[in-house]
């Protein structure tokens, strides 16, 4: 059964945009059946970004997101792949449990904190 992971990955700044896509054709290729993405990739490119800290000589690097589900024996090949990549600079795989942020919340709880919110204003 598949497990849902999400990967973040800053490829070297100077590729260019078709380069990039290409690695990710590729490595996106690895983690599905027969050389084929999965089926429920989601993939979000961020773009060139300032980097919080140098990593070698570079100062910017392009970030992307991926989120997928594959089979958990596909990923030591697929990290295997990641590390022999000179374009990439960084990776982090993670197992994605859910969206970050607050959780959503039901219209009852909407309408209760927003009692809660008016009952704090008449106190002031």
């Amino acid at each position: 059964m598949p497990r849902p992971y999400e990967v973040v990955y800053i490829f070297d700044s100077s590729l260019e945009d078709a380069a990039i896509a290409d690695k990710l054709t590729r490595l996106h290729a690895m983690l599905g059946e027969h050389g084929t993405p999965p089926a429920d990739l989601k993939v979000d490119l961020w773009g060139r970004r300032q980097l919080a800290y140098t990593i070698g000589p570079r100062e910017t690097g392009y970030y992307v997101v991926a989120r997928f589900g594959a089979e958990p024996p596909t990923l030591p090949e697929f990290e295997r792949a990641l590390r022999l990549d000179e374009g990439v600079v960084r990776y982090m795989i993670s197992i994605h449990e859910h969206e970050v942020g607050a959780p959503p919340m039901s219209d009852d709880d909407l309408v209760a904190t927003r009692r809660r919110d008016d009952d704090d204003d008449d106190e002031e």
